[in-house]
C-alpha cells in the first residue's frame, strides 16, 4: 500500500466582534461555502501563508485582524484519481482570526477570485453539506475544537 502525501495549507476562520463568522461561496464550485484557505509555500510558515491567503482571497492585510488560535493538523484526501501539486490531500492548520476592521475591509473580488460572494454567519448555522463530502469530517471537527458545535 502507498502512502499518501499531504500538502501543507492553512485555512483562516475570520470572525467578527459580535461572533458571525464568514463563509465564501467558491467560485468554481457554485453551492459550495468554505472558509479562505490555500497551500504554505516552500520557505513559507503557516503565520506567512495565512497573511498571503488573507489578502490574496479576501484582501485582508495583517492590521485588519488579530489571530486568536490555532489548531491542526487536519487532514482529507482528495476524490480517487485526483491529486495537486503530487498531493493526495491536505494537511491543514486553522487560524481562527478576529477581525479588527470594518467589514468593508474584505473584498472577494480580487485579481484570481477564489469567491462569487460571501456572508456571516452564527457557528451553529453552519451546515456542513456546504463543502465536499471529502471535507465534511474536517469541517466537523473545526466546528467541534474551536466552537463546541457537534454535527
Amino acid at each position: 500500500m502507498s502512502s499518501l502525501r499531504y500538502r501543507p495549507n492553512v485555512a483562516a476562520i475570520i470572525k467578527r466582534p459580535d461572533g458571525k463568522i464568514f463563509i465564501g461561496e467558491r467560485c468554481d464550485v457554485p453551492g459550495a461555502w468554505q472558509f479562505p484557505q490555500g497551500g504554505i509555500k516552500k520557505l513559507e510558515t503557516a503565520l506567512e501563508a495565512l497573511s498571503r491567503e488573507l489578502q490574496e482571497e479576501v484582501s485582508l492585510e495583517p492590521e485588519h485582524y488579530r489571530v486568536i488560535e490555532s489548531n491542526g493538523p487536519y487532514r482529507y484526501v482528495f476524490l480517487p484519481g485526483r491529486t495537486k501539486e503530487g498531493f493526495d490531500g491536505q494537511e491543514q492548520t486553522f487560524f481562527l482570526v478576529e477581525l479588527t476592521a470594518p467589514d468593508s475591509s474584505i473584498e472577494v473580488g480580487t485579481e484570481e477570485p477564489e469567491f462569487s460572494q460571501f456572508r456571516w454567519i452564527e457557528p451553529g448555522e453552519f451546515q456542513t453539506d456546504w463543502v465536499p463530502g471529502f471535507k465534511q469530517e474536517v469541517y466537523r471537527q473545526v466546528f467541534a475544537d474551536f466552537f463546541g458545535i457537534h454535527f
